[in-house]
């Protein structure tokens, strides 16, 4: 029963978020999935039909699940104070993070959640994530399936999902961190700043900018920044912005004195 409890209050800080999703039954029985497996926070970004009638039906006696179920208008929003987004695919994307199995990832998500939140972010039924909510995740999973026939129902995606977290709580020794990881706001805070200033520095004269700043989030996803990284970055491109500002008007004055 200790070892029950354990992984309860480890699972605090786990979040399961479903965007967009459209049919009410797959609410419910994601719902119920997580239930089954000691998980009970669920993010629901946009729903189609919430509440439902058919959710509750789905759910199966997880209706606490679903009452107590956060709908966000936006994914931002479904991501506030999270400090790592671990979103599902089940395809090949040309510029993404690097993908791993749920056996591999589950560790890494438990020793986050051992102190901070994180979330588990699924995609529509029909068409998974978008590039969007890609490029908002620093770890991308896929479950390994028939490559003839990989198309997993979403609550079954979830419950996969919620089962390799338990089973890799039974092992987990959560490790106590002493930096301080930026949250989602904080991250998204900088991606914003950035893109803002290289746009004032004319850096996307000759780049794509949505590209571009798509590998930019890449690459600071890979970084898993700090608070403090996250301030000390969004202090570089302060002084950059000042510079060129002053710069600007250096050049307008010797443009007048000609």
């Amino acid at each position: 029963m200790d070892g029950v409890l354990d992984n309860l209050k480890l699972f605090d800080h786990v979040r399961v978020v479903l965007s967009h999703t459209t049919h009410p039954g797959n609410i419910g029985a994601a719902a119920r999935a997580m239930k089954a497996m000691g998980l009970r926070h669920l993010y629901l970004i946009n729903p189609r039909h919430f509440p439902d009638p058919q959710a509750h039906a789905m759910a199966a006696g997880a209706d606490d699940v679903l009452e107590n179920a956060v709908v966000c208008a936006s994914i931002d929003e479904a991501l506030q104070g999270v400090v790592l987004t671990v979103g599902m695919t089940a395809r090949v994307r040309d510029i993404s993070n690097e993908v791993s199995s749920p056996r591999e990832a589950m560790p890494q998500v438990l020793q986050q959640a051992a102190t901070q939140p994180v979330a588990l972010l699924f995609g529509t039924e029909m068409s998974g994530l978008t590039n969007e909510e890609v490029s908002r995740s620093q770890l991308l999973v896929n479950i390994p399936a028939n490559p003839e026939f990989s198309s997993l129902n979403l609550a079954a995606a979830v419950q996969v999902i919620s089962y390799e977290l338990s089973v890799a709580s039974e092992t987990c020794q959560p490790v106590v961190q002493q930096a301080q990881p930026a949250a989602h706001q904080q991250v998204e805070g900088l991606m914003t700043h950035l893109e803002k200033t290289l746009h004032e520095i004319g850096f996307f004269t000759t780049q794509n900018p949505s590209r571009m700043m798509q590998r930019l989030r890449r690459l600071y996803a890979r970084a898993r920044l700090e608070s403090d990284e996250v301030n000390i970055l969004r202090g570089i491109l302060s002084v950059t912005t000042e510079y060129n500002a002053r710069l600007k008007i250096r050049f307008q004055q010797e443009q007048s004195k000609d």
